[in-house]
């Protein structure tokens, strides 16, 4: 008898551990009272809220030549934290502009007062109204934060997405808005054939279905705030301001804005090809670094 029981329970052991990788893992449930942020993981049919470290160490300041959006969307995020009416965001413009840098500078500024952030990638987005379902009651407020939202024109997908925002945000509780950034304003990729399929309807102009399909998408944001691209004089603005904010973090002080690190500056965008913020921020670094290290050689 003892030899069968333990032959069994042997067997049983090895099916155990051959079911275990099979099983679903514990997740660790959100305690919105100490963190801040989560990001949306999809697990084979279902998902779940993933707590994130967050650094709040970018403030609403370190943002320069981007006034209007900055007021506009900090405006917009404290009437939501406050319980007033506020509207859903697309932040839609040049890459590196400070887009998704102002929706984290907003979480570092109105954290105390209750503002959460869940990130959600696009191709999650259906999955939208059972991330509402999981926030909807909680205490704090909620931004939903989709980075680079867009489209490519044989894309499917923007219909369903229009259709889920539709249900999703029309009827979100009122702690819960969603934030996106993208590089195109409508989301989706135009072709030249989109402006040439226009038609004439009692002497006014109006879009094809096509054309209109990809236009009501974006038009389920309340709050469109555009981005451009710097101008060298934004840029070196942007580069002198993170010079300042890392060489006083490091205990750099012997340095100066001359017109050489201002040419070094501009040599580092060239080589990249682009002017924006995430440059600026990037040569900072560099430039400070290698002061700090050519300080310690004798």
């Amino acid at each position: 008898m003892d030899s069968r029981l333990n032959d069994f329970l042997a067997r049983a052991e090895t099916l155990m551990a051959r079911l275990e990788p099979l099983l679903p893992a514990v997740r660790e449930t959100v305690d919105w009272q100490h963190s801040l942020a989560a990001r949306w993981h999809r697990d084979g049919r279902s998902g779940y809220l993933q707590p994130l470290k967050v650094s709040l160490d970018l403030r609403l300041a370190d943002l320069l030549g981007v006034d209007r959006q900055r007021e506009q969307l900090a405006r917009n995020t404290r009437q939501f934290v406050a319980g007033q009416p506020a509207n859903h965001a697309l932040l839609w413009g040049a890459r590196g502009t400070g887009k998704s840098s102002l929706v984290r500078a907003l979480l570092a500024e109105l954290a105390g007062e209750g503002l959460r952030l869940i990130e959600i990638e696009r191709d999650h987005l259906a999955d939208l109204p059972r991330v509402v379902e999981l926030i909807q009651g909680l205490p704090q407020r909620f931004v939903l934060f989709c980075d680079d939202l867009s489209f490519d024109a044989g894309e499917g997908d923007f219909r369903i997405l229009k259709s889920v925002l539709d249900g999703s945000l029309e009827q979100a509780p009122d702690n819960v808005l969603l934030y996106a950034t993208s590089n195109r304003r409508h989301l989706v990729s135009e072709k030249q054939s989109d402006n040439e399929n226009w038609k004439m309807v009692d002497g006014e102009l109006h879009p094809n279905e096509a054309v209109e399909d990809k236009i009501a998408l974006s038009d389920r944001f309340g709050l469109w705030l555009s981005f451009y691209p710097f101008t060298q004089e934004h840029f070196l603005s942007v580069v002198r301001h993170w010079v300042e904010v890392l060489a006083q973090k490091s205990g750099l002080a012997a340095w100066a804005w001359d017109e050489e690190l201002e040419k070094e500056a501009i040599r580092w965008a060239l080589g990249r090809g682009n002017r924006n913020g995430r440059c600026a921020y990037q040569f900072a670094r560099y430039w400070v670094g290698r002061q700090l290290l050519e300080g310690d050689i004798p």
